[in-house]
Protein backbone atom coordinates (compact mmCIF):
# COMPACT_ATOMS: atom_id res chain seq x y z
CA UNK A 1 0.00 0.00 0.00
CA UNK A 2 1.31 3.86 -0.71
CA UNK A 3 2.96 5.12 1.91
CA UNK A 4 0.59 8.14 3.13
CA UNK A 5 2.36 11.24 4.14
CA UNK A 6 -0.03 12.75 6.55
CA UNK A 7 0.31 15.84 8.70
CA UNK A 8 2.39 14.97 11.86
CA UNK A 9 0.45 17.06 14.01
CA UNK A 10 -2.46 14.76 14.30
CA UNK A 11 -0.40 12.41 16.98
CA UNK A 12 -0.46 15.62 19.57
CA UNK A 13 -3.15 14.52 21.63
CA UNK A 14 -6.07 17.02 22.48
CA UNK A 15 -6.40 16.58 25.85
CA UNK A 16 -4.96 14.81 28.77
CA UNK A 17 -5.23 10.93 28.25
CA UNK A 18 -8.07 9.48 29.96
CA UNK A 19 -7.67 6.43 32.67
CA UNK A 20 -9.20 4.21 29.81
CA UNK A 21 -7.18 5.80 27.06
CA UNK A 22 -4.12 4.67 29.24
CA UNK A 23 -5.06 1.55 29.36
CA UNK A 24 -4.81 0.85 25.84
CA UNK A 25 -1.48 1.89 25.53
CA UNK A 26 1.81 -0.16 25.49
CA UNK A 27 2.71 -0.86 28.90
CA UNK A 28 5.73 1.86 29.23
CA UNK A 29 2.96 4.25 28.79
CA UNK A 30 0.79 3.43 31.73
CA UNK A 31 4.17 3.93 34.25
CA UNK A 32 4.69 6.54 36.62
CA UNK A 33 7.53 9.23 35.81
CA UNK A 34 7.08 11.34 38.90
CA UNK A 35 10.46 10.51 39.54
CA UNK A 36 12.34 9.85 36.19
CA UNK A 37 14.23 12.50 34.55
CA UNK A 38 12.40 15.22 32.80
CA UNK A 39 13.79 14.03 29.09
CA UNK A 40 12.84 10.20 29.76
CA UNK A 41 9.18 11.82 30.45
CA UNK A 42 9.18 14.09 27.35
CA UNK A 43 10.04 10.28 25.04
CA UNK A 44 7.09 8.90 26.76
CA UNK A 45 4.99 11.78 25.98
CA UNK A 46 5.67 11.15 22.31
CA UNK A 47 5.28 7.45 22.76
CA UNK A 48 1.87 7.93 24.29
CA UNK A 49 0.67 10.21 21.45
CA UNK A 50 1.58 8.56 18.22
CA UNK A 51 0.33 5.29 20.68
CA UNK A 52 -3.29 7.08 21.06
CA UNK A 53 -3.32 8.44 17.53
CA UNK A 54 -2.65 4.47 16.24
CA UNK A 55 -5.13 3.26 18.49
CA UNK A 56 -7.56 6.01 17.64
CA UNK A 57 -6.70 5.51 13.70
CA UNK A 58 -5.60 8.97 13.16
CA UNK A 59 -2.19 7.46 11.84
CA UNK A 60 -2.40 5.19 9.17
CA UNK A 61 0.00 2.33 8.58
CA UNK A 62 2.83 3.53 6.26
CA UNK A 63 2.66 7.06 7.19
CA UNK A 64 6.41 8.29 7.97
CA UNK A 65 7.53 10.10 11.13
CA UNK A 66 9.81 12.22 9.98
CA UNK A 67 11.76 13.32 13.51
CA UNK A 68 12.16 17.03 13.03
CA UNK A 69 8.89 17.78 12.13
CA UNK A 70 7.60 15.76 15.24
CA UNK A 71 11.23 17.47 16.93
CA UNK A 72 9.24 21.06 15.87
CA UNK A 73 5.64 19.62 17.42
CA UNK A 74 7.31 18.72 20.64
CA UNK A 75 9.54 21.37 20.80
CA UNK A 76 12.40 19.02 21.47
CA UNK A 77 15.20 17.42 20.37
CA UNK A 78 15.66 14.92 17.61
CA UNK A 79 17.38 12.66 20.29
CA UNK A 80 14.52 12.35 22.04
CA UNK A 81 11.86 11.87 19.23
CA UNK A 82 15.13 9.50 18.23
CA UNK A 83 14.52 7.58 21.36
CA UNK A 84 10.56 7.53 21.30
CA UNK A 85 10.60 6.07 18.10
CA UNK A 86 13.02 3.08 19.11
CA UNK A 87 11.13 2.56 21.64
CA UNK A 88 8.09 2.40 19.49
CA UNK A 89 9.82 -0.08 17.09
CA UNK A 90 10.05 -2.16 20.21
CA UNK A 91 6.96 -2.79 20.46
CA UNK A 92 6.04 -3.30 17.20
CA UNK A 93 4.23 -0.02 16.02
CA UNK A 94 7.23 1.78 14.22
CA UNK A 95 9.40 0.10 11.44
CA UNK A 96 12.85 2.05 11.62
CA UNK A 97 14.65 1.78 7.68
CA UNK A 98 17.90 2.48 7.46
CA UNK A 99 18.46 5.74 5.06
CA UNK A 100 14.93 6.12 5.00
CA UNK A 101 13.78 6.91 8.47
CA UNK A 102 10.60 5.72 10.49
CA UNK A 103 6.81 4.84 9.03
CA UNK A 104 4.07 3.59 11.39
CA UNK A 105 4.18 -0.39 11.18
CA UNK A 106 2.52 -1.84 8.47
CA UNK A 107 1.96 -5.80 9.82
CA UNK A 108 1.37 -8.39 7.27
CA UNK A 109 -1.11 -11.27 7.32
CA UNK A 110 0.85 -14.07 8.85
CA UNK A 111 1.56 -11.34 11.67
CA UNK A 112 -1.95 -10.65 12.03
CA UNK A 113 -3.18 -14.11 12.48
CA UNK A 114 -0.39 -14.75 14.81
CA UNK A 115 -1.23 -11.81 16.74
CA UNK A 116 -5.35 -13.06 16.63
CA UNK A 117 -4.33 -16.44 18.21
CA UNK A 118 -2.25 -15.24 20.78
CA UNK A 119 -5.46 -13.00 21.82
CA UNK A 120 -7.32 -16.01 21.61
CA UNK A 121 -5.17 -17.89 24.29
CA UNK A 122 -4.52 -15.13 26.66
CA UNK A 123 -8.06 -13.76 26.37
CA UNK A 124 -9.86 -17.10 26.80
CA UNK A 125 -7.74 -17.43 30.25
CA UNK A 126 -8.36 -13.81 31.20
CA UNK A 127 -12.06 -14.54 31.41
CA UNK A 128 -12.04 -18.04 33.29
CA UNK A 129 -10.13 -16.20 35.81
CA UNK A 130 -12.62 -13.16 35.97
CA UNK A 131 -15.04 -15.16 36.69
CA UNK A 132 -13.47 -16.57 39.64
CA UNK A 133 -12.36 -12.98 41.15
CA UNK A 134 -14.78 -10.44 39.76
CA UNK A 135 -16.14 -8.35 42.40
CA UNK A 136 -19.77 -6.48 42.05
CA UNK A 137 -17.66 -2.73 41.96
CA UNK A 138 -15.72 -4.58 39.06
CA UNK A 139 -18.90 -5.13 37.51
CA UNK A 140 -20.17 -1.85 37.68
CA UNK A 141 -17.19 -0.32 36.18
CA UNK A 142 -17.65 -2.72 33.35
CA UNK A 143 -21.31 -1.41 32.77
CA UNK A 144 -20.46 1.87 32.39
CA UNK A 145 -17.11 1.36 30.20
CA UNK A 146 -20.39 -0.53 28.07
CA UNK A 147 -22.68 2.56 28.36
CA UNK A 148 -19.86 4.73 27.32
CA UNK A 149 -19.59 2.45 24.03
CA UNK A 150 -22.47 2.13 23.09
CA UNK A 151 -22.80 6.04 23.55
CA UNK A 152 -19.75 6.34 20.83
CA UNK A 153 -21.32 4.06 18.63
CA UNK A 154 -24.68 5.73 18.55
CA UNK A 155 -23.32 9.58 18.10
CA UNK A 156 -21.14 7.75 15.04
CA UNK A 157 -17.52 8.63 17.18
CA UNK A 158 -15.26 6.76 15.20
CA UNK A 159 -12.01 7.53 17.19
CA UNK A 160 -13.79 7.32 20.45
CA UNK A 161 -15.82 4.04 19.76
CA UNK A 162 -12.64 2.28 18.15
CA UNK A 163 -10.71 3.29 21.42
CA UNK A 164 -13.74 2.43 24.00
CA UNK A 165 -14.42 -0.68 22.18
CA UNK A 166 -10.14 -1.91 21.98
CA UNK A 167 -10.19 -0.48 25.71
CA UNK A 168 -12.83 -2.93 26.78
CA UNK A 169 -10.37 -5.88 26.42
CA UNK A 170 -7.59 -3.75 28.55
CA UNK A 171 -10.30 -2.89 31.30
CA UNK A 172 -10.73 -6.67 31.63
CA UNK A 173 -6.70 -7.45 31.84
CA UNK A 174 -6.31 -4.72 34.32
CA UNK A 175 -9.74 -6.45 36.47
CA UNK A 176 -7.17 -9.64 36.83
CA UNK A 177 -4.71 -7.98 39.02
CA UNK A 178 -1.90 -9.93 36.75
CA UNK A 179 0.84 -6.98 35.90
CA UNK A 180 2.40 -9.20 33.20
CA UNK A 181 -0.81 -10.51 31.25
CA UNK A 182 -2.03 -6.89 31.18
CA UNK A 183 1.19 -5.51 29.93
CA UNK A 184 1.36 -8.36 27.25
CA UNK A 185 -2.44 -8.03 26.27
CA UNK A 186 -1.71 -4.05 26.16
CA UNK A 187 0.69 -4.62 23.12
CA UNK A 188 -1.10 -7.29 21.32
CA UNK A 189 -4.38 -4.43 21.29
CA UNK A 190 -2.39 -1.85 19.51
CA UNK A 191 -0.83 -3.85 17.34
CA UNK A 192 -4.49 -5.32 16.49
CA UNK A 193 -5.51 -1.59 15.83
CA UNK A 194 -2.59 -1.33 13.28
CA UNK A 195 -4.20 -4.66 11.59
CA UNK A 196 -7.32 -3.60 11.96
CA UNK A 197 -6.52 -0.35 9.85
CA UNK A 198 -4.88 -2.63 7.49
CA UNK A 199 -6.74 -5.39 6.66
CA UNK A 200 -10.29 -4.35 8.55
CA UNK A 201 -13.88 -4.58 6.21
CA UNK A 202 -17.54 -3.98 7.02
CA UNK A 203 -16.94 -5.04 10.98
CA UNK A 204 -20.17 -3.97 12.80
CA UNK A 205 -19.09 -1.77 15.81
CA UNK A 206 -22.49 -1.95 17.09
CA UNK A 207 -22.18 -5.83 16.32
CA UNK A 208 -18.55 -5.88 18.85
CA UNK A 209 -20.50 -3.47 21.55
CA UNK A 210 -23.21 -6.34 21.94
CA UNK A 211 -20.59 -9.07 22.24
CA UNK A 212 -19.36 -7.06 24.62
CA UNK A 213 -22.51 -6.71 26.81
CA UNK A 214 -22.70 -10.13 26.43
CA UNK A 215 -19.48 -11.12 27.81
CA UNK A 216 -19.89 -8.99 30.89
CA UNK A 217 -23.49 -10.57 31.93
CA UNK A 218 -21.43 -14.49 31.53
CA UNK A 219 -18.79 -12.84 33.48
CA UNK A 220 -21.72 -11.54 36.00
CA UNK A 221 -23.00 -15.19 36.57
CA UNK A 222 -19.93 -16.53 36.77
CA UNK A 223 -20.49 -18.50 34.32
CA UNK A 224 -16.73 -19.20 33.15
CA UNK A 225 -17.46 -21.63 30.62
CA UNK A 226 -20.01 -19.30 28.58
CA UNK A 227 -17.35 -16.45 28.80
CA UNK A 228 -14.62 -18.35 28.18
CA UNK A 229 -17.37 -19.60 25.02
CA UNK A 230 -18.10 -16.02 23.92
CA UNK A 231 -14.81 -14.84 24.03
CA UNK A 232 -13.46 -17.22 21.68
CA UNK A 233 -16.76 -16.18 19.36
CA UNK A 234 -15.80 -12.71 19.58
CA UNK A 235 -12.42 -12.76 18.85
CA UNK A 236 -13.21 -15.19 16.04
CA UNK A 237 -15.79 -12.87 14.38
CA UNK A 238 -13.47 -9.77 15.00
CA UNK A 239 -10.38 -11.61 13.10
CA UNK A 240 -13.45 -12.91 10.30
CA UNK A 241 -14.04 -9.46 9.43
CA UNK A 242 -10.08 -8.63 8.42
CA UNK A 243 -9.50 -9.41 4.95
CA UNK A 244 -6.49 -11.70 5.50
CA UNK A 245 -6.99 -13.76 2.24
CA UNK A 246 -3.90 -13.37 0.78
CA UNK A 247 -5.45 -14.95 -3.45
CA UNK A 248 -5.40 -12.13 -5.34
CA UNK A 249 -8.62 -11.42 -7.24
CA UNK A 250 -10.23 -13.51 -10.27
CA UNK A 251 -8.97 -11.61 -13.49
CA UNK A 252 -12.11 -12.75 -15.31
CA UNK A 253 -14.79 -11.18 -12.62
CA UNK A 254 -12.44 -8.05 -12.48
CA UNK A 255 -12.39 -7.29 -16.39
CA UNK A 256 -15.43 -8.63 -17.47
CA UNK A 257 -16.90 -5.77 -19.75
CA UNK A 258 -20.33 -7.27 -20.77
Amino acid sequence: MPRSRADLKVIVPHAAPTARARGACPPRARRAFAAAPASVGTTQRIVDAITEAIVERRLMPGTKLAEQGIADIFKVSRTLVRQALNQLSRDHLVTLEPARGAFVAQPGIDEARQVFEVRRMLETALVRRLCASISQSQVAELRRHLKAELEAVHRTDVPGRTRLLADFHAVLARMARNEVLAHMLADLLSRSSLIALMYQSSHSAEHSQEEHVALVDAIERRDARAAVRLMEQHLHHVENNLRLDPRGPDLQSVLRTT
